[in-house]
């Protein structure tokens, strides 16, 4: 029987990154079906926020701040801190020649470039989050491109929920978009896995809230560091 119980979600963010090659001066389809998870979200309390990155002055690299390795500004740190802030990270691209675009590679790269910080706990700095990520274009490539996304992300330390990707695609070739002239809006199929992205995202990070996080036994790196092996089975490393 389904479950009746609506649990509170009125103490959770989101932040959602639109990796678009588009600013925000144009119309994004991804920013259409980005939408969708977003009014769930919000209709269910969540307080969510979106970045279009290439509004953002984000240079390409692997550390924290690029200002400290020659670039004359960096707007990632800012972007940063909410994606710190946030307990669900959702990012969004379309496909360009069968994978993500060039910014979400960036994205990816600049999210990599904070995995040195460590929690209070010792553990990855992005432990405790859930993530997602919502993909469309014209060409063939959602499951690429959301296998290469959720393997990144939980590299990174996010934990991703069951069915956390969802996308459209258009007939191959030139033609319209998600959204022009209505297409994709009726999709069932889309709709639906949209739909309970953004619920198990939301239940992915009430359920790690309320436990605090994930368990720190056996994945401190701070730990590792100083000798502890967590009962590992080679004595070279007890």
């Amino acid at each position: 029987m389904p479950s009746t119980k609506q649990p509170a979600y009125d103490d959770l963010k989101a932040i959602f990154l639109n990796c678009s090659l588009k600013r925000s001066s144009e119309p994004s389809h991804t920013q259409r079906l980005m939408d969708v998870a977003d009014a769930i979200m919000t209709a269910n309390g969540v307080k969510t926020e979106t970045l279009r990155i290439a509004d953002l002055d984000v240079p390409p690299g692997v550390q924290p701040d690029m200002t400290e390795c020659g670039w004359p500004s960096d707007g990632w740190p800012d972007v940063q801190k909410k994606v710190m802030d946030a307990d669900i990270l959702v990012i969004g691209t379309p496909i360009w020649l069968g994978d993500k675009s060039s910014i979400c590679t960036r994205v990816i790269e600049r999210l990599y470039g904070y995995s040195g910080e460590l929690n209070a706990k010792g553990q990855s700095a992005y432990y405790g989050r859930a993530a997602g990520c919502i993909i469309t274009g014209n060409e063939d490539g959602i499951k690429h491109v959301a296998m290469n996304l959720l393997y990144s992300l939980q590299h990174l330390g996010y934990v991703i929920p069951p069915q956390a990707d969802a996308g459209w695609i258009g007939e191959a070739g030139p033609g319209p978009s998600y959204g022009d002239d209505g297409e994709g809006l009726d999709n069932d199929f889309t709709q639906r896995n949209t739909t309970f992205m953004a619920w198990n995202l939301m239940h992915m990070a009430r359920m790690l809230k309320d436990a605090g996080g994930i368990p720190s036994y056996g994945n401190q790196r701070t730990a590792w560091d100083k000798g502890e092996r967590f009962d590992h089975p080679n004595p070279e490393y007890r």
